[in-house]
């Protein structure tokens, strides 16, 4: 047996016992190991994936260890770009199974990435089918077959070849105004280079971060969008003899009704790719040229985030923590949709969740399941509304109640009995900032003593785009932009403003990933005396700003300054703010 790739050689250092390394870098305790070691001879699994299955780490605290362990680089397979000829072919479905990625053939030498390298079985197969030494780095199962269905599956084909493949096999596809004919209809969302395009669709949006996914029908074209950290880019450019048959693909797909296409519809699909669970909530509107469709990426294994990864500035964190775990009361996230309110709550429960505490939630949808809690899927269609809901749930004697939005009086009205009756309530709420969530209340009907009597803090948040590290330069904005952020008198010589200059980490948009900025208002006394007074909106916030309310600009600035984000991102997402200074 060939022992070139995996450790013989003098070159390789001494392996290191994997769960000891794991303890050194602080990923488990000693009782966790001690008990995957004894689950072993039942279960009949390697040591780190008893542990990633537990829950107790990560694919890639794993993949680190491993690394540490056998002396191999990490491969970053999301920048193979696409498969060198001078590769081997190989079998799609070969690779799957063997879990491993090809990336470079050179000098007599087939550099692959592995998940195990302990496969000795796959290794010493493969060296003697090609007659060839093996370079091996290591990457996450998850990694490996997101690269494997993008450069060998469906995900390596494009639109283009695919409307190539409908003209070669004589596909006509008709326009949506010529088919009336539900089962034509059915049979044309049917059709393999239709089904093979939308799943191209889908899996892009997945590998470039997209939260959503537009179906765009206009008067020539389809056009499909991604919004990639909360900015929409063009993506495919479909012709628009393809729009009926794209659309009823995904109406199928969510289960909705194909036949219907003049009222809006909402449905779910749920996905396994590579490994992760995708689910996708589809919504449709008829529009002038046809139906346009949205998809909302939910990804389960990204969406939950404890607070203090979402960015919170460390005076905040403390007080907002301190807040959650009060015993009743109300707790409010506010900011518009996709600024990352459910987010947070879930990051809240996920502090204060505990054997010693009932914590039931009323959620449409339920994003991420929490362990240990009763969540509930509001279903409107049979009754089962956020009001109905509250009203049920009280009855079970909860301590924590988290209702996904307050939409109308009735909700807000019961929350308020709810807390005034002992409950700790959280819940979200569309309003520009945190102070004027008092007015909105109000405007719902809710009388302001019952909002004075019960509220005990609003966060109000928004999502900014972080500059990606690997393009981040320093630059010299112009005295202009320190002025509209009203930071004029901070600036000086020693201080250094990053962007990003684009790279194909990031899109070439100069950012990747994003994060919270943050305004957090606690009502005290004299808050609850002006909200009963019925203080304007504007008052309340001079009032907390006097007692040291951080708004989101300044939350914002704090971050520019660090160099984690830009002055122009600062300013896009706070333009609320400009309005509101502009009214004072």
């Amino acid at each position: 047996m060939s022992r070139s790739h995996y450790g013989s050689d003098s070159s390789t250092p001494q392996v290191t016992n994997l769960g000891t390394l794991l303890l050194r870098k602080g990923k488990v305790t000693r009782e966790v190991i001690e008990d995957a070691v004894k689950r072993q001879p039942t279960d009949r699994k390697a040591l780190g994936q008893l542990l990633i299955e537990s829950g107790k780490i990560s694919d890639e605290d794993l993949l680190e260890a491993l690394a540490e362990q056998f002396g191999y680089p990490i491969a970053n397979l999301a920048k193979v770009e696409h498969v060198s000829e001078a590769v081997p072919p190989f079998n799609i479905k070969f690779l799957r199974q063997q879990k491993f990625f090809p990336i470079e053939y050179e000098r007599g030498k087939l550099h692959i990435a592995v998940a195990d390298p302990l496969d000795f079985y796959t290794l010493d197969n493969l060296e003697l089918a090609l007659g060839c030494r093996l370079g091996i780095s290591l990457a996450t199962e998850q990694s490996i077959d997101e690269a494997i269905e993008r450069l060998y599956g469906e995900g390596a084909a494009t639109v283009e070849s695919i409307i190539e493949d409908m003209a070669e096999e004589n596909i006509d596809i008709l326009g949506s105004e010529e088919v009336d004919d539900i089962d034509l209809l059915r049979d044309m969302a049917q059709e393999a280079p239709v089904v093979k395009l939308v799943n191209l669709v889908i899996n892009e949006a997945i590998d470039r971060r997209a939260s959503d996914i537009h179906f765009e029908p206009l008067e020539n074209e389809m056009r499909v969008r991604y919004r990639i950290d909360g900015v929409l880019f063009d993506a495919q450019r479909p012709p628009r003899k393809l729009v009926a048959a794209i659309i009823s693909r995904v109406k199928i797909m969510a289960e909705m009704n194909i036949a219907e296409r003049r009222l809006p519809q909402d449905g779910r699909i749920r996905l396994k790719i590579g490994g992760r669970r995708i689910d996708l909530r589809v919504s449709t509107v008829p529009t002038v040229y046809g139906e346009s469709v949205v998809m909302r990426i939910l990804d389960r294994s990204t969406v939950f985030l404890s607070l203090d990864q979402l960015g919170f500035e460390r005076r905040t964190l403390t007080a907002f923590e301190s807040l959650v775990k009060r015993p009743h009361g109300i707790i409010l996230v506010s900011g518009p949709t996709g600024s990352g309110k459910t987010t947070t709550l879930y990051g809240a429960l996920d502090k204060i969740n505990s054997a010693e505490k009932k914590i039931i939630t009323v959620e449409d949808p339920v994003e991420y399941q929490l362990k240990g809690i009763n969540q509930i899927h509001v279903k409107p269609k049979i009754g089962l509304t956020f009001a109905s809901g509250l009203r049920s749930i009280v009855r079970q004697d909860p301590d924590v109640i988290m209702i996904g939005e307050i939409r109308d009086v009735e909700t807000a009205e019961i929350a308020i009995q709810s807390a005034l009756t002992g409950h700790l309530v959280f819940s979200t709420i569309h309003t520009n900032d945190a102070p004027s969530t008092v007015a909105r209340l109000v405007d719902m009907g809710v009388e302001p003593y019952m909002v004075a009597s019960c509220l005990e803090a609003v966060l109000a948040q928004r999502l900014v785009r972080m500059i990606c590290q690997r393009c981040k330069t320093p630059v010299r904005p112009p005295r202009e932009l320190f002025e509209q952020l009203g930071v004029l008198d901070e600036v000086t010589p020693a201080l250094v403003i990053y962007e990003g200059t684009g790279c194909p980490d990031c899109d070439n948009t100069g950012y990747r990933s994003r994060a919270g900025i943050y305004e957090l208002l606690v009502i005290d006394d004299r808050l609850r005396d002006m909200i009963t007074a019925k203080i304007p909106a504007a008052e309340l916030r001079k009032y907390a700003i006097s007692q040291g309310m951080r708004t989101l600009r300044q939350d914002g600035w704090d971050k520019v300054k660090k160099g984690e984000t830009s002055i122009h991102e600062v300013l896009r997402m706070t333009q609320d703010e400009t309005m509101v200074l502009a009214a004072e």
